[in-house]
């Protein structure tokens, strides 16, 4: 019925636009009374989007069952579980990006849509990265950055017309994702020389003497990222000082 009732809508729209097409005309074309719309759909609106409460829901449900092994592998797999739904029925698909082209309130609809797929991606990734620190904040940021790209290599095929093969896109799209998140943080131009600004002055090293001569103590404080090189020639010279 939910197919049904899709189909009913979107042959009025293209034959009379979505402005023009109302409830009562969908549910005349499709054969059905005003109850069975609305039991399937809560709006016009929603009947734009018809497959996405269930690809949200399969969605949440391989994040569900993944190793965890692979965060961000892991969410650039999820999102292509949208790109298969699309995929699935082009000529569907392609109607559907023209339309919200064309009706500004299908384009803030389909806004909110994309937004829920994002906090189910970052949802998921602050349950391995954390919530404290910068845990929520990478969450957030390589969600964004997963939804972006698979977005782009949608859209690109999508402007075709649904021709060629839509995974070809994404895939390269999401492998500039992962080649930037998967590498190991490292500190920016900027941090390095504010850490190295900050060693180069003398380094709060205290002495806890836990006897005298040779049973002295030194600890060492050094800020996170240093090199050890740097560390080694700090410990040499406190020792060299006592």
């Amino acid at each position: 019925m939910r197919e049904v009732l899709a189909q009913a809508a979107f042959q009025l729209f293209l034959e009379r636009g979505f402005e023009r097409t109302t409830v009562d005309d969908i549910v005349a074309r499709a054969g059905v009374g005003r109850r069975s719309f609305f039991r399937y759909f809560p709006s016009k609106e929603d009947v734009v989007f018809p497959d996405h409460e269930r690809c949200l829901a399969e969605m949440t449900e391989f994040l569900a069952a993944v190793d965890d092994g692979d965060p961000v592998g892991a969410v650039c797999d999820a999102a292509r579980i949208v790109l298969r739904m699309y995929a699935a029925d082009p000529e569907f698909s392609v109607q559907r990006y023209r339309l919200t082209r064309e009706v500004p309130g299908l384009r803030t609809y389909e806004l909110s849509v994309v937004r829920r797929y994002e906090q189910t991606l970052a949802g998921h990734l602050r349950g391995r990265f954390g919530a404290d620190g910068d845990g929520e904040l990478r969450a957030e940021v390589i969600a964004a950055s997963v939804v972006a790209a698979h977005n782009n290599g949608l859209r690109l095929w999508l402007r075709s017309g649904g021709a060629g093969d839509p995974e070809a896109a994404v895939d390269h799209a999401l492998d500039l994702v992962r080649d930037v998140w998967e590498r190991p943080a490292e500190p920016s131009p900027a941090l390095e020389k504010q850490l190295d600004g900050q060693l180069e002055k003398p380094v709060p090293a205290g002495g806890v003497t836990a006897g005298s001569g040779d049973n002295e103590v030194i600890v060492m404080v050094a800020a996170k990222g240093t090199p050890m090189w740097r560390v080694v020639q700090q410990i040499e010279a406190a020792v060299g000082e006592s």
